[in-house]
């Protein structure tokens, strides 16, 4: 049997070999701007999962990303820069090409995996930027809100730094079975959406749901309790309609005129 020194070693061992994988990832974007150094609109894509990275890993929100697709032509860019620096047939030449080449699909499958591996990291499971939440906060103005399903709480975080009375919430159920519950980024509250809603509807103005799952009937369940509340309480719906998130019967009970923020 192990001694209570022995699990601490071997819980220290286990933590190191996780945080060493997970920034792997950095590590290798890391070598793929220096290796596409010669190309600004490969390294423009880079570049910005690095600053997106290092903004999450400051405890900021990130800035907005653009599509992370390697351009179309990116084979014949690497082309045209080697010809115009090296002899036709020459051995450096042709290595270099080789190089880039061969890491081209591996770097598209990098920047591909930008969400996969926020997801891991930081337990962002939507993409929340600061120019969103600045949106969002614009749209509610001073008004207390309450964030249910909240997860980690990125957006309610958001809104805090900006001054806003927010109360997030989430009943946590998922933690237990998923690691990146572990990276609250601001203090939840353990309640289910309706129980939230109940509790706080008294308090506040709007209700926040992001990104609810696609089945299952909680979002019915929230948008029930909201037309039943007290008081005149406005949802704000963050996602995609009569898509990958919330339920059918949601998009088809809910009421579809909306004011549209920016994408997240």
């Amino acid at each position: 049997m192990l001694t209570n020194k022995q699990k601490k070693k071997l819980l220290k061992n286990r933590n190191h070999r996780k945080i060493s994988a997970e920034s792997s990832y950095i590590t290798q974007m890391k070598r793929y701007r220096e290796l596409f150094s010669d190309f600004p609109d490969i390294k423009f894509l880079i570049n910005n999962v690095l600053e997106s990275d290092h903004l999450i890993k400051s405890k900021l929100l990130p800035q907005e990303l653009p599509e992370l697709l390697l351009p179309d032509n990116s084979q014949d860019l690497i082309f045209k820069k080697i010809n115009q620096e090296f002899d036709q047939g020459d051995p450096a030449g042709d290595q270099l090409w080789n190089q880039l080449t061969d890491a081209l699909p591996k770097l598209d499958k990098a920047l591909r995996s930008y969400r996969d591996y926020l997801e891991k990291q930081y337990g962002m499971w939507a993409y929340i930027s600061g120019p969103f939440i600045k949106s969002l906060a614009a749209y509610i103005g001073d008004s207390p809100v309450l964030e249910v399903m909240a997860g980690n709480g990125y957006i309610s975080k958001g809104l805090r730094d900006l001054g806003l009375t927010v109360y997030p919430t989430d009943s946590l159920e998922w933690v237990t079975e998923n690691q990146t519950g572990k990276h609250q980024v601001t203090q939840i509250e353990k309640l289910d959406a309706v129980s939230a809603i109940n509790k706080y509807q008294s308090k506040v103005k709007f209700v926040i749901m992001s990104w609810a799952p696609d089945k299952g009937t909680a979002d019915v369940a929230v948008l029930e309790a909201i037309r039943k509340a007290d008081n005149d309480l406005k949802l704000i719906v963050i996602g995609e309609k009569n898509g990958a998130t919330n339920s059918k019967a949601f998009w088809q009970k809910a009421i579809s005129s909306s004011r549209k923020l920016p994408k997240s």
